[in-house]
């Protein structure tokens, strides 16, 4: 009969086998808990995708290759020492801003845009390239300067920002030049940045809004931004699509319809159902309480990369870290918003969820970045 003596005796060799458990992740730089639940979120993403696909195999099997890719993208850059990353960041952005101006000049349109490059055998949408390239710079140039930052840095660090979002407005997308510039405008407040230039910047901002609107903004997204507000206005042009999701989303009810039973999605009245409406399908065949999982298995990957920011060695790490977790919580917020009828549609897919290759590259890249993070090495930076 064992006594508690034998109990307390046999209590370290379960603590070594912790640690090496432990060190075995930090050795092949990968936060356990984080992939897990990344690893879940796909799983779902391709469980509703062949719904919204309309049970389309070869869908999948796209999806699946992309998301293989985008596994393999964040493995490999979470290898990289933030010592390389930060030197390596102006580079990556100065091609990301040289791939967009090439897109106004060879760029393949699509729906009244031109947002891709083609390669023959694809095409991919470098705007996407500078969600992780615009932190990442700003990050990295104000890691070797005294924070709060000066107004001079301030200057320097938006126009940063600035270049790509000008680029990318014009391809039209604004919902990509909302997300870049949220990017580099998240780490701008991480590093302090003085509440009286906040307050400045939004004064400036709402001073802006009648130029924005005269000037700036195209006539189909002044549509959307009035069908915001009265989308039976126009319920068979520019109102169709939140309309149709508000159905989708008010006949799923409590427990929905079930999958692979939404009627909006199987009979294609929901438009862009396996792309950036693909929450309205969720909504429509599990119900309420399937968005509520949802929901809780991406406020448990946002809680994660802020628990990385915060515990992060250097300065470098937390405002990269702490930069990309807020922006895909950005991400999730313009999608959601926009499906439920409280946010202008803006064409932004819902992460790791709608099918999307180059979107879904990108954001494993951001988690790659947070990876690195969460299993650097103590020292300063």
């Amino acid at each position: 009969m064992k006594t508690n003596e034998d109990f307390v005796r046999s209590m370290p060799d379960s603590a070594h086998h912790f640690g090496k458990a432990r060190g075995m992740w930090q050795r092949i730089h990968i936060d356990p808990i984080l992939l897990l639940m990344l690893f879940a979120l796909c799983a779902v993403g391709l469980y509703i995708l062949y719904s919204a696909g309309g049970e389309s195999q070869r869908l999948i099997k796209r999806q699946g290759l992309v998301m293989v890719v985008g596994f393999t993208a964040m493995f490999t850059i979470a290898q990289c020492s933030l010592h390389v990353i930060k030197r390596w960041a102006p580079w990556f952005y100065l091609g990301g801003v040289i791939l967009l101006v090439l897109v106004m000049f060879f760029g393949v349109g699509a729906k009244g845009a031109q947002r891709w490059l083609s390669l023959g055998f694809m095409r991919f949408q470098p705007s996407e390239i500078l969600k992780v390239g615009v932190p990442i710079t700003v990050a990295a140039f104000f890691a070797g300067r005294a924070l709060p930052p000066k107004f001079k840095d301030i200057v320097i660090a938006l126009t940063i920002v600035a270049v790509p979002f000008v680029l990318i407005l014009r391809q039209p997308d604004l919902g990509t030049s909302i997300l870049v510039a949220a990017s580099g405008l998240f780490v701008l407040f991480l590093a302090g940045v003085s509440w009286r230039y906040i307050i400045g910047a939004v004064g400036i901002l709402l001073a802006s809004l009648w130029p924005i609107w005269q000037y700036v903004l195209q006539d189909y997204q002044k549509t959307r931004i009035l069908t915001l507000f009265n989308p039976e206005a126009d319920k068979w042009g520019a109102g169709w699509n939140t309309i149709q999701a508000k159905i989708a989303i008010g006949s799923g009810g409590l427990d929905g319809k079930g999958w692979l039973e939404g009627t909006q999605s199987q009979l294609d009245f929901l438009p862009e159902s396996h792309t950036d409406f693909i929450i309205a399908v969720l909504a429509e065949e599990l119900g309420f309480i399937g968005v509520v999982l949802l929901c809780l298995l991406y406020i448990g990957i946002i809680l994660r990369g802020m628990l990385i920011a915060v515990r992060s060695q250097n300065t470098f790490g937390r405002l990269m870290a702490g930069s990309i977790t807020l922006t895909f919580f950005v991400y999730l917020f313009v999608n959601m918003g926009m499906v439920s009828g409280m946010l202008p549609v803006v064409g932004v897919p819902l992460p790791l969820v709608s099918y999307g290759g180059t979107s879904m590259v990108t954001l494993m890249m951001g988690f790659g970045l947070l990876m690195a993070v969460a299993t650097e090495k103590k020292k300063t930076m």
